[in-house]
């Protein structure tokens, strides 16, 4: 069974994890066989729904970094699992049958069969990478005492038909925050560094910030913010870095050496 993330260790002496869960295009032959979608139908969707050059430019904004965060990267299309949607009765997204194993598209089609069974690919896939993920911010809180999240992302500049939240702001960058695990002071931070992009907007179109469960709403050394990037940011019209892939990879860069104070 294919391991489905990446750990790149960053310096010994950071308590920073950079999670970046969308970014991957690839789908197993064996999963790929599930799916309803003709290959160039399932190449649109990956085009809509992955967030595309997010690996890409994490990497380049870490490269020169003197005490570089550890990522932790899926290297699965979220088509495979979404390691960050709920796996049970809690996700909201199970209303459009986008839980933690898609049955629907981007526009509301059909991706699965309606009466697919989730559980294998949960259980091969979304329980070891939760496992992993919480084991690492497991080792770094007992070895600085505190870890920050940094949730990673794009989005695109249309709506997906598909969505639960309809009509909300789309900025250049919006910061998602939890009530117990953000601080105040990292969301002004990430507000004043990525305002020469236009106005940050809090928890729209996306709200909320990956934690592990096991320390959800219960350690308060663990802190996370959500980076959602709108898509035109990072990417231009054919999903190559855009004209401000630089430009932001820079800001990028100084936030996350200025959010290692916290």
């Amino acid at each position: 069974m294919a391991i489905n993330f990446e750990v790149i260790a960053g310096d010994p002496t950071s308590h920073v994890i950079v999670h970046v869960p969308h970014s991957a295009r690839y789908i197993p032959d064996e999963m790929r066989r599930d799916i309803l979608l003709s290959d160039s139908d399932l190449a649109n969707e990956l085009d809509e729904m992955t967030d595309s050059l997010t690996t890409e430019m994490v990497l380049h904004a870490t490269a020169n970094l003197s005490a570089p965060p550890t990522l932790f990267i899926n290297k699965f299309s979220r088509l495979v699992i979404d390691p960050e949607r709920f796996p049970d009765e809690r996700e909201i997204m199970n209303q459009v049958g986008m839980g933690a194993v898609y049955l629907k598209t981007s526009k509301g089609g059909q991706l699965r069969e309606a009466n697919f069974d989730p559980a294998p690919l949960i259980e091969n896939y979304f329980d070891p990478y939760a496992k992993a993920l919480t084991e690492l911010v497991s080792s770094k809180l007992q070895e600085h005492g505190k870890v920050l999240i940094i949730d990673f992302h794009s989005y695109r500049n249309e709506q997906h038909l598909n969505a639960v939240n309809h009509g909300q702001a789309r900025p250049p960058v919006c910061i998602g925050t939890d009530s117990f695990h953000t601080p105040a002071p990292l969301v002004e931070l990430a507000k004043d560094q990525f305002a020469r992009f236009g106005e940050s907007v809090l928890n729209q179109p996306y709200a909320g910030t990956y934690v592990p469960l096991a320390f959800y709403q219960k350690e308060p050394g663990v802190s996370s913010i959500m980076l959602e990037n709108r898509a035109d940011l990072l990417v231009d019209q054919n999903l190559n870095p855009g004209a401000r892939f630089d430009e932001y990879s820079k800001a990028l860069a100084e936030f996350l050496t200025l959010a290692a104070n916290y």
